[in-house]
């Protein structure tokens, strides 16, 4: 590990509206060029998923969905719209709970999450049409891409984060969470190093990605602040091979499913 006492994360500015086809990796570069920032190893970048999931085009729009069967009378369970219904169903291996106003869904992805993280909040609606947008296809893929761009055409080694906002079985509240990671240890084993009296630990395990992703959701917002990339610096463990799909507990793991 090495020591530290400070982090320090930044958000970058005035990055513009993405749109498809756009290249997040030289949107990242860009902005650290207007920010002032030359990167150093250990670094860290997180990105808001909604960027990345822009640049796929991956907007589905409402109006092209014809509602199965099942979706019109899950819609009248959950009181959602039944298009809506239909796209979280295709982005679902599995409805895990369901109430009124609520459908918590398992991902094809691993997620367990409200909606499947079909969303529609940030992003822009074109005139008598109701879009939404879909999680990104591959995040974990996707940062090791702006990962290997960036140690490429700059030499420098950083750690990448794709992040989004998810709701908590236990509490009231979102927070940032890893939907992708390259270059750090998205799950941090401390079992067998010492506590403060000299004892092993046993079962520690620490979702740094995660822990990484919500410091860094209090910059980004999530209203209109437009700040949808955080640098960080000051990480008090060495960058390493991990993936986001780390984090996630398998079914037969979960006690509380």
């Amino acid at each position: 590990m090495n020591a530290t006492d400070r982090l320090v994360l930044t958000a970058l500015l005035d990055i513009p509206s993405v749109s498809p086809g756009d290249d997040i990796t030289t949107i990242v570069q860009t902005a650290l060029d207007r920010t002032n920032i030359v990167l150093e190893p250990g670094d860290v970048i997180v990105i808001t998923h909604k960027i990345v999931s822009k640049a796929e085009d991956r907007y589905v729009d409402l109006d092209e969905i014809i509602p199965s069967e099942y979706a019109h009378r899950l819609a009248d369970e959950v009181e959602k719209d039944p298009r809506l219904i239909e796209v979280i169903l295709s982005e679902s291996t599995e409805v895990v709970r369901k109430s009124r106003g609520i459908l918590v869904a398992e991902h094809h992805l691993g997620f367990v999450v409200a909606n499947a993280g079909v969303d529609s909040s940030n992003i822009d609606h074109i005139e008598g049409h109701s879009r939404v947008l879909l999680l990104p296809t591959d995040p974990d893929k996707i940062c090791s891409e702006i990962q290997k761009r960036i140690q490429t055409e700059t030499g420098v080694c950083v750690g990448i984060i794709i992040n989004d906002s998810h709701g908590r079985a236990w509490r009231n509240g979102t927070v940032g969470l890893a939907l992708g990671s390259s270059g750090i240890p998205a799950l941090l084993d401390l079992r067998g190093r010492p506590d403060i009296f000299g004892v092993d630990l046993k079962t520690t395990q620490v979702g740094l990605a995660d822990e990484i992703a919500a410091a860094a959701s209090m910059l980004m917002g999530q209203g209109n602040e437009m700040r949808p990339v955080v640098h960080v610096r000051g990480l008090p463990y060495p960058l390493s091979e991990g993936k986001a799909s780390d984090l996630l507990r398998s079914k037969q793991e979960d006690l509380f499913r």
